[in-house]
Parts: structure tokens; C-alpha cells; sequence
């Protein structure tokens, strides 16, 4: 089988952890890259040969760079990367906001994304590759005071701004937009919610398209 190779920010848990998962079962190669080394190294020992644990912080557009480079050089190529790294915050609204966690908010939600989308261009504009990134419900509707909401809603305009740049190249971009998944994102079980698996399918289902089709999103919500 010639494997193509998925770079995974945020790939130590959750929709992460079980994309990867997903990815190797469909015939991919995956990059493990999140800051949490002994949560991807022990994914990289269940998942064998067609895993690599890259530790970095999806903040750094040096260290996502680095990581690909060390990805490439592997398997071969980059093929698609995942912008799924994000964070939330413990207090809603402006008023009672704290500055500091927007701060943080903003650098992985945003320009976390941004990062895997310029590293990832370098390879995307010579092998047609794919780049997807975790959107959200949130992104789609207006919600009182949720600035993680407003970061959602960045994700879904750039996504559609990026897709015309890319089908410069043939290269496609996917957001992939859930609603409530019980992931370790909260820290109540959510056992009713969507689970991390169910995203994972919406991602193979979108790498997997026609080549001449891209899925622009992909929207799932619970049905409770």
C-alpha cells in the first residue's frame, strides 16, 4: 500500500488521539504532534510503524515547521495536516474575562492554525495536499460573551478564504465542525455528546473524497 502521511496537531487526546487512530486503520501514515510526550509516545507504541510522535507547541511556527520537516523526511512527504490543537477558557464574556487566557486562547486557536496552514502550504502547493482544521457549532451561531466562539467563527471564515487560495494548486481545505463531543475539552463527562470517534470518521471522510471534490465542512451535531 502507498501510504500518504496526515499531520496531527492537538494529537495526544480526543478528536486528535482518535483521528490518528482512525488514519492508520484507512492506510495513512500520521504525525503525533502535541506538547504532551508521554501521551503521544505511548499512541506512537499502539499505533507502530505508521505513527511518529513529534512533541511541540502548536503556538510555534518554528516547532510545527521543524516537525513536518522531520515528518517529511520519515515517510516521504506531507500530504494533509490537521489543525486541531485549540483551547477554551474558564470564564465567558468580556467584563469578566481574563485578558491573560484570551492571549492564549488567540495564539492556539488562531494562530496555531495559521502556522499548520503556512508550514503545510510548502508541501500542499507541489503534492496537492489537503489541510483540515477543527471548527465548531459554536463557530456557526452566535453565543453571549464566548470569545472561544468568536475564534470558531475565525476558523470558519479562514477556512473559506484559504480553500480559494489552495485551489490554486489543487490543494483542498476542510473545517470540520462539531457540536458538544465528550472529549477530555471538559472537564464534566459529556456521555450523551458526540464522541471523539465520530469526528474521526468526518475527517477520514473528508480526506478520502474524489480527488476532484473537496468537502468544504463538514457539520455534526448530537442528536440529543
Amino acid at each position: 500500500m502507498n501510504r500518504k502521511t496526515l499531520f496531527i496537531t492537538g494529537a495526544s487526546s480526543g478528536i486528535g488521539a482518535q483521528t490518528a487512530r482512525a488514519a492508520v486503520e484507512h492506510g495513512w501514515n500520521v504525525g503525533l504532534f502535541a506538547r504532551s510526550e508521554d501521551k503521544i509516545a505511548e499512541l506512537e507504541k499502539e499505533l507502530g510503524a505508521h505513527a511518529l510522535a513529534l512533541p511541540g507547541d502548536a503556538t510555534s511556527l518554528q516547532e510545527q515547521e521543524a516537525a513536518m520537516a522531520k515528518l517529511a523526511g520519515h515517510f516521504g512527504d506531507v500530504n494533509a495536516a490537521f489543525a486541531n490543537a485549540g483551547t477554551g477558557l474558564s470564564q465567558s464574556g468580556t467584563r469578566k474575562g481574563d485578558p491573560e487566557e484570551w492571549e492564549a486562547l488567540v495564539r492556539l486557536n488562531i494562530l496555531g492554525v495559521l502556522w499548520t496552514a503556512k508550514a503545510a502550504s510548502a508541501y500542499f502547493v507541489k503534492n496537492r495536499g489537503h489541510l483540515l482544521m477543527t471548527g465548531s457549532a459554536a463557530g456557526r451561531t452566535t453565543i453571549k460573551g464566548s470569545l472561544y466562539g468568536a475564534s470558531k467563527w475565525f476558523v470558519h471564515g479562514y477556512g473559506d478564504n484559504l480553500a480559494e487560495e489552495f485551489r490554486e494548486w489543487g490543494a483542498r481545505v476542510t473545517v470540520i465542525a462539531p457540536g458538544m463531543v465528550d472529549t477530555p475539552f471538559f472537564d464534566e463527562a459529556k456521555p450523551d455528546k458526540l464522541k471523539p470517534e465520530d469526528i474521526a470518521r468526518s475527517v477520514i471522510f473528508a480526506l478520502e473524497a474524489d480527488p476532484r471534490a473537496n468537502v468544504r465542512e463538514v457539520f455534526v451535531m448530537p442528536v440529543n
